[in-house]
């Protein structure tokens, strides 16, 4: 691990914090509520890391415009799952970001990755096709990030495949259509307040240890032997017209209830899988010290750069998906065996 001299939350926040705010999307945070939530971080010992503003972003159209697929009328037979999953290990860890510091090598606080070997800060599409995988699904190149964990200066790694869900985010999930290649974003802010990290629409129970559910931050002690877990989902509509945006996020949109039901937005009509996060990371009884390299725990947030294999995530998303099953990394419900799986035992295309 590489230490570098921490900076004052509020001389970073001089210095920074209105670029963050824009490259994140919560340019309705006030400056007190930026302010309160850095002497948070400081009080507890975890000041906030230095680093550069990031670059303005900008509006990456497709190269050709996705039309979505309007729900039916009368939804499918209701499903209770309709996903898979893709699990892949932790790679490596650097203080890189290619979405929000792209070419901008340690100019971001320390991310733990997964997924695709090579990512760093120079990452592209083109880059991460020729790169390798910790992913089961060889097919399954993408790019995964989070904010690395410290036990006071001790990194703390998830250990063996995490958990990352595909699912449907709508009430039809037979409209749900694969990522387009190159689509990248930003899921959450290391500049939310507590309450916003709890209040976030993807956010589920907070911060988990135990049988102790709903924390905020991280609990001050463990259960022995227990896991300090964290789920936390995407937005899963997405506009049709954009690979990026400026604050890597306005391309995208949660979806929103009608008439009882979830369905995509007008403004962001086409349906996608939606990514959870289902972190696990080792944690002894006494996690006092523990902090996120981004700050307090709800400072949580993570990142995904596409870059699958169109036609082996075409398939597992209309196996599973678009079919109503509850399947692994090969697409297989063990529920449902007669429905065969996606991939086969090398988790690939038959």
């Amino acid at each position: 691990m590489t230490k570098r001299s921490p900076l004052s939350p509020r001389t970073f926040l001089v210095v920074a914090a209105a670029a963050l705010l824009g490259a994140t999307g919560l340019s309705a945070f006030s400056a007190a509520d930026t302010l309160d939530a850095a002497d948070t971080a400081e009080h507890a010992g975890h000041a906030m890391p230095a680093m550069a503003a990031p670059p303005p972003g900008e509006w990456v159209p497709v190269d050709e415009p996705v039309e979505g697929i309007p729900p039916l009328e009368d939804p499918p037979p209701f499903a209770e799952h309709r996903e898979f999953q893709a699990n892949c290990s932790v790679s490596h860890t650097a203080p890189d970001d290619p979405i929000v510091y792209p070419g901008m090598p340690g100019g971001s606080h320390d991310h733990t990755f997964m997924g695709n070997t090579t990512t760093d800060a120079n990452s592209t599409l083109e880059s991460l096709k020729q790169g390798g995988t910790t992913c089961l699904v060889p097919g399954d190149l993408s790019a995964y990030w989070m904010p690395t964990m410290f036990n006071g200066d001790q990194e703390v790694r998830p250990t063996g495949p995490q958990v990352i869900y595909y699912k449907s985010g709508i009430r039809d999930y037979t409209s749900v259509r694969p990522f387009p290649t190159g689509l990248r974003y930003v899921v959450g802010s290391p500049m939310q307040s507590a309450q916003e990290f709890m209040d976030h629409p993807g956010a589920i129970q907070g911060w988990e240890c135990g049988d102790d559910y709903d924390n905020e931050d991280f609990p001050s002690q463990c259960a022995e032997g227990s896991q300090l877990n964290v789920r936390f989902q995407a937005p899963s509509c997405w506009d049709g017209r954009h690979l990026d945006s400026p604050d890597h996020q306005a391309h995208m949109s949660y979806p929103v209830v009608v008439n009882g039901q979830n369905h995509c937005p007008e403004s962001h009509p086409v349906a996608v899988p939606m990514i959870e996060f289902k972190m696990a990371f080792p944690a002894g009884s006494d996690t006092s010290q523990v902090h996120l390299a981004s700050g307090a725990g709800y400072s949580f947030h993570y990142d995904f750069f596409n870059a699958w294999d169109e036609p082996t995530l075409a398939a597992m998303v209309d196996h599973c998906i678009n079919g109503g099953l509850q399947c692994d990394a090969r697409g297989y419900d063990q529920f449902h065996p007669e429905r065969g799986a996606a991939l086969n035992e090398d988790y690939e295309l038959p």
